[in-house]
This record gives structure tokens, C-alpha cells and sequence, in this order.
């Protein structure tokens, strides 16, 4: 739900890893963000309305992200996606970080964009371009949020794992920690949080800054 810069950019990507796509505006007009290639479906309405939602495909679906640019709009269709039509993976962009607490402890995962923001600005000021984690006792090794390049998408965490040698902890992935498995593929989007020798953090950002290297 939501077709803005968030809303289409999700929808392409969904899309361009395999993914059947729906999504929901109140305004057809912001359908043009999606390009002449997006061939998934394009439903006008309110996003939190159920007969719109059933349009969309709401029965049949596995996820359902609310990225409108409005609070009570995403918490509501959230809201409704799971307990109306019983979606198990639902997900809110919520903007008051305090609100998106209450909604979390309601058990609907949510992104709090200017948190998250701040966040994330904050991570790529500061030395190295990543914060530690955690670190082992002796300091060897961390886990550290690394930057990936765009061009990683729709590569194997198999693959990234053997370029870089550095070994994948976890993902954030739509606001959620995810453990992938080596078959997992990199999507826009996703926080990388890797396990590295902390004497290669510049060496593994240098790679991970630049396009996959040609498998042999």
C-alpha cells in the first residue's frame, strides 16, 4: 500500500527478484513511478479498505507492507491485512518513532523512518562507515554493518560470503532481523551485518563498495 518513492521502489524490486506484485493507491497517477516494465497489478483505492484489499489480492498474499505517507493510514491497513484477512508478514512505516514502539509491542513490525534515518546517517559519519556491533574478547573479530553496493542485487550471500571472506551474521531486512541461508539473495534494501576479522573491515568495505566480481 502506497505508491511513492518507497512504495514503487519496493514494488520494482520485489518484482525483479521473482515476486507476483500488487499495490494499492488512492492516486492512479502515482502509478507512473513505476515504469513501463512493472507488470504487476495497479489497484486505485484506499489502501485499508477491505474490498479494495481483496481487489489487490489480499486472500492470496504472503506479505503486505504499508508504506503510505501517513501513520494512521499504514498502522490501520497493517492492522487489517493481519487481522482481517490473517497475513502472517505485515509491516509498517511509521514516522512518530514513539508510536512505532506501541505498535511493535501490538506485534506489528514496523520501520520508524526518522529513527531509523538518523540511525543510519549517524552509522555512515562516523569512522570506517560502520559501527561495531559486538566484538569477541580478544577484539579480533566484530559484527559490523557493511554498506553494499546495488550492484549486489540478486547475488547469493554464498557468493558474497566467498569474495569477501567475511561470513554473513544476519540480515535487517523491511525493518526485521533475518537469518539467510548461503542459497539467500542480496535485495535492495537489505542491512548487511557481517563477522569480520576487524584488521579486514577496509578491505571488505572496499569490496563490497564495487560490482561483484565475475564468477569463474
Amino acid at each position: 500500500m502506497g505508491c511513492g518513492r518507497v512504495g514503487s521502489s519496493l514494488a520494482r524490486s520485489l518484482e525483479r527478484i521473482g515476486h507476483d506484485v500488487a499495490i494499492v493507491d488512492q492516486n492512479p497517477a502515482s502509478f507512473r513511478r513505476l515504469g513501463s516494465e512493472f507488470k504487476g497489478r495497479r489497484v486505485a483505492g484506499v489502501g485499508f479498505d477491505r474490498d479494495t484489499l481483496v481487489k489487490a489480492g489480499i486472500e492470496e498474499t504472503y506479505a503486505f507492507a504499508a508504506v503510505s505517507s501517513g501513520d494512521n493510514s499504514n498502522i490501520l491497513a497493517a492492522r487489517v491485512a493481519r487481522e482481517t484477512f490473517g497475513v502472517d508478514h505485515v509491516v509498517a512505516r511509521i514516522y512518530d518513532p514513539d508510536r512505532a514502539q506501541v505498535y511493535q509491542r501490538l506485534g506489528i513490525p514496523t520501520v520508524a523512518t526518522v529513527r531509523w534515518t538518523a540511525d543510519q546517517v549517524l552509522r555512515r559519519m562516523l569512522p570506517e562507515g560502520q559501527v561495531s556491533e559486538m566484538t569477541d574478547a580478544s577484539g579480533r573479530l566484530v559484527i559490523a554493518e557493511v554498506a553494499v553496493d546495488e550492484r549486489w542485487v540478486g547475488r547469493t550471500y554464498r557468493r558474497l560470503e566467498e569474495v569477501t571472506g567475511a561470513r554473513v551474521a544476519y540480515l535487517t531486512r523491511l525493518g526485521e532481523g533475518t537469518l539467510p541461508s548461503p542459497s539467500s539473495v542480496h535485495q535492495e534494501g537489505d542491512l548487511v551485518h557481517l563477522v569480520i576479522e576487524r584488521s579486514r573491515i577496509h578491505d571488505v568495505e572496499r569490496i563490497l563498495d564495487a560490482a561483484p566480481p565475475q564468477e569463474d
